[in-house]
Parts: structure tokens; sequence; C-alpha cells
């Protein structure tokens, strides 16, 4: 058998799981979403905008006459703020949790729709009386606590554009995110909590803009959770709860354009400075409240939905700020991490609160593998019926110890596929609706279209990976970078005339269901194969011994580029398992069998932990600095700092060959 067969047979998955026929019945989304998308797109998304509520209905659902800059819904009116809050009070659900918040110390709030909107009209009536206007763009760094949802509805729905950056970047990312959008007011706290200790964040806000930098800045209002002493600049910094207890609770949300600027979200690449994403709000909130009721199963009334994102990322604007808002959800804001105090805090919670829908990272996933399924068997998990993935491909193994550990051998799993720039779920299996594949993300949702072509852009079938490309425009689409037009047009549009390339590889099986092949930079060139990363980390995985796996290209005289993997061993494994060396033949013969002699990794290292940012994203560029043996690029954005040097070190002291 050839190694490119066996390549192909990696991606081929005999596990099928069909909807039960009691969900399918009384599921939210049904087969003739796909029939109406199919029959008239536009139609279909015209009416999946009609769910909302618009000040001034739109006539025109696109104009795509200036391509790649789309006008969705332009000449309607609409406030976001108001679709997330107040229609639901006006509708007799002011009583309705909004927010169930689980503070890492122990602390707990519950808030209600009605109190929620009560305090987003005292902090835009705060906003107003400092000075912020409509289109003024202003920086939110804040820990996941009920007053960062008040701080960007609050923002939304004044009409001015909030820039959410991650608690976990350093003063200097900081400062040059804000200096970028020139913002005008920075929201944050004195700290949070992570791993059991208060966490400062104003610190590094106070050092962002020191020195005269982000003149823009006018004001800091500070939110008190820690209660830990911080610098205070009389004129500039601003008690939060003083500020929103001397406010008016009286505020009218007044309607904006469609095309109205709601946010901008920065994303690092390896080189240059990050990009500013830039999202409007008519065509944003559509297709967040569609996916998030579509793919969720969403049953407002009786779910409790708790997607464990921070707000600092696109999966926290979409799909916990304005998504589940709009449709009325109750959902639980968790502030900590998962270990703290220990393995079980996740488990405890979703038995708590009687979570019914979750929705989380493969990384958290594969690390509760990791710890074993004790943790979570100490815990009623019985009220979850649907299970969410989002972030990076899932790899079978670990979708099947999900389902079944987690989700009691039942719960749907939906494995969603979209980005910071799409906005919103792009690719995604409907419960209720699609026989289910362990590690596929499977089919585009009704109204995307999506094709996979070659380099050349032809359209490749089913069977061949290739670079994965959305041919129409979406509602949720970015509209650009801040500030830079042209490149935005560079970067998503100039490979193939009019269609967007995600920058993504994918296939499509034998079934026509999708598999994610990783960023194009992860797929390597072995002796002129193409080899992804996400093949031969899933086949790392499936061995017993791995909880989890991280691979790159380095650089090769011989092959162009060979294939070095950075492994996590199993906590039931280690006691059985020999030296590194023994267990690097072991994976080594592991991945020649599953996959063929080509995908054979000329290094195993076996670590402790892999680098991670907060969100729970490996950060694969720095293990290819440490594969290439040259200086370890910027670290600032990792959860623990200390892990790459842990990781250099090992690799100094001799690595598994």
């Amino acid at each position: 058998m050839s190694a490119d067969h066996e390549i192909e047979n990696l991606l081929h998955e005999d596990r099928h799981f069909a909807p039960d026929s009691e969900f399918a019945r009384q599921a939210i989304a049904q087969p003739a979403l796909y029939q109406q998308a199919q029959a008239d797109r536009l139609s279909f998304w015209a009416n999946q905008a009609k769910e909302l509520h618009w000040h001034k209905p739109f006539t025109q659902v696109l104009d795509w006459t200036n391509p790649p800059f789309a006008r969705w819904f332009h000449d309607g009116e609409i406030n976001i703020s108001y679709n997330c809050l107040d229609r639901h009070v006006e509708a007799g659900n002011g009583d309705r949790v909004a927010l169930y918040f689980e503070g890492e110390p122990g602390d707990s709030r519950e808030v209600t729709y009605a109190e929620l909107t009560r305090q987003v009209k005292k902090a835009a009536n705060v906003l107003t009386e400092l000075g912020v206007k409509a289109g003024d763009r202003v920086a939110i760094y804040m820990p996941m606590i009920p007053e960062a949802i008040v701080a960007m509805q609050a923002v939304a729905r004044i009409g001015a554009v909030h820039s959410v950056i991650f608690g976990g970047f350093s003063a200097e990312s900081l400062s040059t995110r804000i200096e970028d959008a020139q913002a005008k007011l920075v929201i944050t706290a004195d700290g949070g909590y992570r791993k059991g200790k208060a966490s400062a964040l104003k610190p590094a806000v106070d050092e962002a803009l020191s020195g005269g930098k982000c003149a823009s800045v006018k004001n800091v209002l500070v939110v008190k959770r820690t209660n830990q002493d911080v610098a205070w600049v009389e004129g500039r910094d601003i008690d939060w709860s003083l500020a929103l207890g001397e406010a008016s609770d009286e505020h009218v949300a007044q309607p904006f354009h469609a095309e109205h600027p709601l946010f901008i979200l920065y994303t690092s690449g390896t080189t240059g400075k990050p990009k500013g994403i830039l999202h409007t709000t008519g065509g944003y909130l559509t297709q967040a409240a569609y996916t998030h009721k579509n793919v969720f199963d969403l049953h407002a009334e009786q779910d409790v939905y708790w997607c464990t994102a921070d707000i600092g990322w696109i999966t926290g604007h979409s799909y916990v700020a304005y998504g589940p808002l709009a449709n009325g959800a109750s959902q639980v804001i968790y502030e900590g991490t998962p270990e703290t105090p220990d393995w079980g805090r996740w488990w405890s919670i979703v038995q708590k609160y009687g979570v019914s829908i979750l929705y989380t990272a493969p990384t958290a996933i594969r690390s509760f593998m990791k710890m074993g399924s004790q943790f979570p068997n100490q815990y009623n998990l019985s009220t979850i019926r649907v299970l969410g993935s989002v972030g990076e491909p899932i790899n079978p193994e670990a979708w099947m110890w999900y389902r079944k550990v987690i989700g009691g051998g039942h719960a749907p799993i939906v494995d969603t596929w979209w980005q910071t720039e799409t906005g919103a779920i792009m690719i995604s299996p409907l419960p209720g609706i699609t026989t289910l594949k362990p590690g596929s993300a499977q089919l585009p949702l009704p109204g995307i279209e999506l094709k996979i072509l070659d380099d050349d852009g032809n359209v490749l079938g089913n069977g061949h990976a290739g670079l994965l490309t959305i041919t129409e425009p979406w509602p949720s689409m970015l509209r650009g970078i801040w500030g830079d037009p042209e490149r935005f047009q560079d970067t998503y549009w100039s490979k193939f005339d009019g269609i967007y390339f995600a920058g993504d590889g994918a296939k499509f099986d034998e079934d026509g269901d999708l598999w994610l092949l990783g960023r194009v930079d992860d797929v390597m060139n072995v002796s002129g194969h193409r080899l992804s990363t996400a093949e031969i980390e899933s086949a790392l995985v499936s061995h017993p011994f791995v909880a989890e796996a991280a691979v790159v290209g380095a650089k090769d005289e011989t092959t162009g580029q060979a294939v070095v993997a950075f492994v996590i061993l199993r906590q039931s494994q280690l006691e059985s398992v020999g030296s590194d060396a023994d267990v690097s033949k072991i994976l080594r013969d592991h991945v020649t069998k599953e996959i063929g002699p080509i995908a054979r990794p000329r290094t195993i290292m076996v670590v402790g932990e892999l680098p991670k940012t907060r969100s729970g994203k490996i950060m694969r560029r720095l293990l290819r600095d440490v594969a290439e043996d040259r200086p370890v690029g910027d670290v600032t954005t990792l959860a623990d700092t200390s892990v790459m040097d842990i990781i250099s070190g090992k690799i100094a002291g001799g690595a598994s060959d």
C-alpha cells in the first residue's frame, strides 16, 4: 500500500451516530432549513434577520456591488443591545436568569434579564457622560465577570465600537491595540481570580498608558473585583461601582444602520502587527443568533447553556456576549481555570446549575482525558443533552471520550468550524438532523457556500485535500481590517478572485463529510508528500499512551521538512511506560502503522505541558522555533510562559530521536 493511500485512510471513520428519534422530533433545526437555503439563499438570510427586532426594516438583503466589501441589510436600522435585553423584558421574561456567574473563589451571582438591562442602561449613561459617542472606540480589558458583559453591551448600545483585549495580554500588546484603534476609554478591573490567586489587570493598563502612550485615552473605568491595591490616577481613573451607582437607569436604545461598526477584535499572526478584524451590527447579530439557536438546539425556556470561552476571543463575543442573549438564553459564565481547586471544578458547575448545553475546546477535552474520568464521574452530568467543540479539529478518540464520559453516551456533539473573521459558525452538524461522525466537522450550515480548491482554483472532489474557501458572502463576515483596507484584500481575497480563502486545509471524505486539516502553514511537505499536522496528531493521540500531541514541520536537508512531535502522556500510563527513548520508538512505530513510513516523526519529545494561550490554543509557531533550533518568539500570550523554557531545556538536554 502506498504512503499516500495510507494517509488518505487515516481520515476514514466507520463510527456513525444517527440522531435520536425523540431528539430529532423536538429539535429546533429541521431538514427544511437546508431546502430553504438551497432554494433561495438571500431569502433564507432575510428570514433569519427578521427574527430580530428592527427599528427600521431593511428592504435590501445584500449589496455585493463592491466586493470584497459586503453590505448586509444596509438600509435597515437596529440596536443590538435592545435585541439582547430590552425586548426580552418587554416580552415578560425579565425574571429569567440571563447570567449564572461562578467566581473562581466560589462566590456566585444570578443576574436576571431585568437586572442586566438596568445595569447596561446605567453603564450606557456613564459612557455618554464621559463623552463617548457613536463611532468612538472603547477598549475592554477584563476578567470573566458579569461587568464584562455589561461593558460590551453598553458600548454597543450607544453605537460606540468595542475592542475587547484578552486579559492575558501584556501591557505592550494592550498598548499596541489601544493605539491602533485610537480608543477614547478603557474599561478594566483591578484584577480577577486565576488558579487560586488574585491576578492583577489594572497595572498593565497603567503601564500601557504610561509615558504619553495612547494619548487618545481620556478615562479608565475600573471595576473593583479583587480589592487589591492599585495605583489611581486622579481625573483619569473612575470607580465603576460609584459611577453606575449615581447613574440613571433610564436609557432609550437608539437605532443604528445595520452596517454600523460594532467591534474590532485583534488577531495576531506569526509576523507583523495584529490585525484589527472589523465586524458590523445587523448581519453579525443575524448569523450569531441563528447559529446559536440551531447548532445548539437552544430551547431558551428550559436550557442552561455554558460556553467556556473568554470574552477576549471571538467565541466569547458571538457565543457568550451576543448570540445567547439575543436568543433569551440562560447561561453560565465562569471566571477561573478548570483545575482550580481540582479537575472536578467544571463538572461541579455543570451539576450546580444543571447545564444542558456545553461548548468548549478540544484542548480542554484532551486535558480532562489526560487526568482520567474519575473527576467527571464524581458529579451528576445527566442534564447535558448537547455538547459542542470549537477552536481546532477534535480527534476522533477525544470526540468519543467527550460523548461517553461527559455526554452519557447519548449527547450529540456539534464540532464547529469558524474564525474571528467569519464572525459566527460556518461548518457544523445540526443535532437532530446530522448523522454524526467522530472527528469530522461534517457540513456547511444552511446558507453557507464553500468549496475545496487546489492552488490553481480548481474544485477538488471527495477524498482530495485542498484549500478551504467560502465562495459566497455571508452575513457575519468581517467588513475589513481596521484602518487597512488594502491588507484586508491582500490577506483574504487575493489568492482567488472574489473568493474568501480561510487559510485552512480541508477535504471531503467519501461520504461528503468535511475534515479540517489545520492551517495551511501547518501542512508539511515531506519528500514531496503533503502531510497535515492534524493527521499525525490524530494518529499519535489514538495510542493509549498519549493524552495530547502537537506536531510541527522542521527544516530537513534530506526531506525538505521532517516531522517533529511533542507529546503529553496519559496520567494512567506513566507507570507502565519505559524511558523517553522507549516511548519514542513505540509512538514512531505507531504512526508508521497508522499512516505510513513517510509520516514517521524524526523526533518525539515527551513533555509535561504544551505552550497554550489562556483560551487553550496550542502555539505551534513556538514549537517550530524549538524544533528548528532558533530563538523562541514572543511568549506573552501564553497561559504559562515558563512552559517554553522547560521544553527548550529538555531539547538542549537531549531529545528522543
